[in-house]
């Protein structure tokens, strides 16, 4: 059941990654902590931080997107 809800935890964030702007996406993976943390072993709660942490480092497709439109 851990791992079900942690690859559910994991497919929150890919989702508000792909069609959210960064602060929204940031505010959505701070809600999806906020409440994993009740719910997922330390273990796994440590490993979904990390995930979330490697997802802000990368630019959202509508901030490559703008960067390309900027360039034309």
């Amino acid at each position: 059941m851990q791992g079900i809800i942690l690859q559910a935890c994991k497919e929150l964030i890919d989702d508000a990654k792909m069609g959210c702007a960064d602060l929204v996406f940031k505010e959505v993976c701070l809600e999806v902590l906020s409440k994993a943390r009740n719910v997922l072993s330390e273990e796994d709660f440590r490993s979904l931080v990390a995930y979330a942490a490697e997802r802000m480092m990368e630019k959202t497709p509508i901030e490559m997107h703008e960067g390309i439109m900027a360039s034309k």
